[in-house]
């Protein structure tokens, strides 16, 4: 008798969240006010990690820029500051568990409370074929995208916890919720971001820890030339260009400020989830080889082949 009551609950709660969400396309919520927050964001240095930067400045936060090159946070930090707001910058590395927890810290003392928004931005790609790729560039891929989210939100988290208040937004890619050739590394960094992402959701949603709120952020490719080269089906792109970043961080940040569990951009890319999940494998096979992604990434691993050849060193005879 409990089951079926649960079932009925269940089913009811169901239909009521499809319905909400479906309204919320329509009619958007209203956004939750960040001024005075205190908002870290990994990758600060340039790309996405500094419209990110610049976006949450507009809102009023005081930022927290962390990245491994100093000079190029720096000039994020100088922007920033352009605008009238506090800002705290730290050169971390932040596949280093020891460093992150050494600088988050130096953080809490700097700026004389804890962090209660942390947007983990930082990523990177080989862009080498997996037989071709060192195993150190591979290792790489998976400590900046992946294992770096577990040392910054385990330096985080419990205080967020504790007061009750927080969000943590992880920017993620739609290649870590469906696949495509010749980027092995990168794809399944992201799967493990999003993995890792959703089970802390759930984690904070089972303990009832209401206040600390989660984003999964997915963009499709975005302009930032992290992936030159890539390309699809031109008559698809024309439905599907790579992303403007500012564009890309202005959907994510709407999505933010409505504590919107999980934004992929643009929602065209929703459909590829879907199809993943529905059809037969083969099926989406022949549909990634009609829009060309099934190859999309060959000009891109050429062109960073290429880029390599031309910087190394000619051998004296």
């Amino acid at each position: 008798m409990i089951f079926l009551m649960d079932l009925q609950m269940m089913l009811l709660d169901m239909i009521y969240f499809i319905l909400r969400s479906s309204v919320r396309t329509v009619l958007r919520p209203r956004t939750k006010p960040i001024d005075g927050e205190l908002v870290l964001i990994t990758g600060a240095g340039g790309g996405l990690g500094r419209l990110f930067a610049q976006e949450f400045a507009k809102h009023g936060a005081e930022v927290v820029l962390w990245d491994v090159d100093g000079g190029a946070n720096e000039q994020t930090a100088k922007l920033v500051r352009e605008m009238g707001v506090k800002v705290h910058t730290y050169t971390v590395d932040v596949t280093s568990r020891e460093e992150v927890y050494r600088c988050a810290e130096l953080v809490r003392r700097d700026a004389g409370r804890d962090v209660t928004m942390l947007v983990n931005n930082a990523g990177v790609v080989a862009g080498k074929r997996m037989l071709d790729c060192p195993d150190e560039l591979m290792e790489r891929t998976m400590k900046v995208n992946c294992h770096a989210l577990f040392w910054t939100v385990k330096a985080f988290l419990p205080q967020m916890k504790a007061q009750n208040h927080g969000h943590i937004v992880t920017i993620a890619s739609v290649l870590g919720l469906f696949s495509t050739a010749c980027v092995e590394d990168y794809c399944a960094s992201k799967f493990a971001a999003v993995g890792f992402h959703e089970s802390l959701a759930h984690e904070l949603l089972a303990e009832e820890v209401e206040g600390v709120k989660t984003t999964l952020v997915c963009p499709y490719i975005v302009n930032t030339g992290m992936f030159e080269g890539c390309k699809i089906r031109e008559e698809v792109e024309l439905l599907l260009p790579p992303l403007e970043p500012q564009y890309c961080v202005e959907q994510a940040m709407n999505a933010i400020l409505i504590d919107q569990p999980l934004v992929c951009i643009p929602r065209l890319t929703y459909l590829p989830v879907i199809s993943r999940a529905l059809l037969p494998w083969e099926a989406n096979v022949v549909t990634y080889r009609f829009m060309g992604s099934d190859r999309c990434m060959y000009p891109f691993i050429d062109a960073m082949s290429s880029q390599a050849s031309r910087q190394r060193p000619v051998q004296a005879a």
